[in-house]
């Protein structure tokens, strides 16, 4: 991958990666065609990260396809697959991590303290084996946009960081790999993160400025569903990440959710420009 990539840059071809951890979906697909659009060769790359997994999470049950992501990675454009083995990426005695501060400790970084290191790290390894010019990440995971951005630009990485749209189920819910993970009855239910961004966009349309009240508001809607178990409800500046308490015209800000539905955790959000 090392050489193949050094040919594709001496040979003046602009090089686009997609970092994922597979068991691709329409949101993937949606970033892969992106790249497309932006490089002359893409490169996608799947490895469930184990660095960005805590020890009581999901790593070991993630779901995976790598049949199944070959073939819907082609029919959306991609070039390459990028598939490393956890030893071929943490060559043991491996000892070195990149970290971001501040933007990791706040909304998922709170609620994980290790994940970004392991996130950072990763992409930084992608950035490095692959030299890409485009990299292209999903708005879903709003935060590590963030935190990428922010990694890219403090590295001195040559590279355009992208970011690609939310993409949702018909009824609202945004694509996850994890969504597999809901039971019928759930899966329901969770159409309700959706229909609080909403109903979050609509009252700061209405001219309501205070964050409590609009949080609240969404969390009255999310304790009416009863498998949902809300970790946070946030309105944050769209860049710092740090939290708004009252809005203010011409600011945009980011409104995210982190709720559980069972065992399973989704993430979703929303930027706002306030008028």
């Amino acid at each position: 991958m090392q050489r193949a990539a050094d040919v594709f840059r001496a040979g003046s071809k602009v090089i686009g990666v997609v970092p994922t951890m597979g068991y691709l979906h329409e949101g993937h697909l949606s970033l892969i065609r992106l790249a497309k659009q932006r490089s002359d060769v893409v490169i996608t790359t799947i490895f469930v990260n184990p660095t960005q997994f805590a020890p009581h999470e999901d790593f070991s049950k993630y779901p995976r396809d790598l049949d199944r992501d070959t073939r819907l990675a082609e029919t959306a454009g991609n070039d390459i697959l990028f598939v490393p083995s956890v030893d071929e990426i943490y060559a043991a005695p491996y000892q070195t991590f990149v970290e971001v501060k501040d933007l990791t400790s706040v909304l998922e970084g709170k609620a994980r303290p290790t994940h970004f290191r392991g996130v950072t790290t990763i992409v930084a390894k992608v950035f490095n084996i692959t030299k890409p010019r485009v990299a292209v990440f999903g708005q879903k995971d709003a935060q590590q946009a963030a935190v990428i951005r922010k990694m890219t630009k403090d590295m001195n990485f040559d590279v355009e960081v992208v970011i690609g749209p939310i993409v949702r189920e018909p009824d609202g819910l945004a694509m996850s790999s994890r969504n597999v993970y809901l039971s019928p009855d759930e899966r329901k239910q969770s159409v309700v993160l959706s229909a609080s961004l909403r109903r979050a966009e609509e009252i700061i349309a209405s001219g309501e400025r205070t964050s409590s009240m609009i949080t609240g508001e969404m969390l009255r809607m999310i304790a009416a569903q009863p498998s949902a178990m809300v970790d946070y409800v946030s309105i944050a500046q769209d860049l710092t990440l740090e939290e708004v308490s009252e809005l203010r015209s011409g600011m945009t800000v980011l409104v995210s959710l982190a709720v559980r539905f069972g065992p399973t955790r989704l993430i979703d959000n929303t930027l706002v420009e306030v008028r």
